[in-house]
């Protein structure tokens, strides 16, 4: 690896997850493209990249929600326990199933893109009190593992996804945050073994690029600690506008990606 490709890497880390770390995205849906088109990782080797970026950058944000005394509570062990077997499961589809980037890029264009919007209009048109229902410990579950599949089989962060929908249901940002970026952390360190151990059976580019991943993570774990301390000063409609525009942006990119 060129010494500019890992500089490159490094800043793309640190200057998404300043941004994403707030609201508990790890920002590795935002990376992905940026290793596809920009760093020029081949597939499927993107994934376990992005897996390794999550498990570099993951601590740094952590570390300071940890010493904030918000890491932890039923609703990160709620999400743990439903994203670490749908990664796991994730893994195997992606190694030997292969899925098309193009079903994944419209799925998250159609889930996000109105989601987004949808979080926005809560937080400029707030609904009645009695109205936001927060979704039950089986549904956070089933959400969670879903949302770990697909983290498995493209090495996306679930705080993307988990985030707009756990707080467009009702939940605080502040809780949300720490829990998201938490399942993130354990189901990527669960991802990215997993994908070493494919890669013993299974031909191709399946192993990370661990040079990049290393530099990606790097950038991430300053950048998320930045973001992570950064989150108490903002107001909650202005991290609830944030997740809207990072959830409308994400839908958005993959969207033109899409039709290109």
């Amino acid at each position: 690896m060129a010494w500019s490709t890992g500089l490159l890497g490094f800043v793309a880390g640190l200057l998404i997850s300043v941004a994403t770390s707030p609201v508990g995205v790890s920002g590795a849906v935002f990376l992905l493209p940026v290793q596809v088109s920009v760093l020029g990782v081949p597939s499927p080797a993107v994934t376990p990249t992005n897996l390794l970026y999550n498990v570099v950058a993951g601590p740094g944000a952590l570390l300071r929600y940890w010493r904030a005394g918000r890491l932890g509570g039923p609703l990160t062990g709620l999400l743990i326990a439903g994203t670490v077997p749908g990664v796991v499961i994730g893994a195997v589809i992606r190694v030997f199933a292969v899925p098309g980037p193009r079903i994944f890029r419209l799925l998250i264009a159609a889930l996000l893109l109105p989601l987004g919007l949808w979080l926005w209009l809560r937080t400029v048109l707030p609904a009645p009190v009695h109205a936001a229902r927060r979704p039950s410990r089986r549904a956070t579950r089933a959400l969670a593992l879903s949302v770990g599949v697909a983290g498995g089989i493209y090495g996306i962060g679930g705080g993307s996804l988990l985030g707009p929908i756990l707080v467009g249901r009702g939940a605080p940002v502040a809780a949300v945050a720490p829990a998201a970026l938490a399942s993130t952390f354990v189901t990527s360190v669960v991802g990215a073994a997993t994908y070493a151990l494919l890669s013993l059976a299974a031909t191709g580019d399946v192993a990370p690029d661990w040079p990049l991943g290393l530099s990606c993570g790097l950038g991430g774990l300053v950048g998320g600690y930045l973001g992570a301390r950064l989150q108490p000063h903002l107001p909650d409609t202005a991290l609830r506008l944030l997740l809207g525009t990072l959830a409308t942006g994400i839908g958005t990119l993959y969207a033109i990606q899409i039709l290109r």
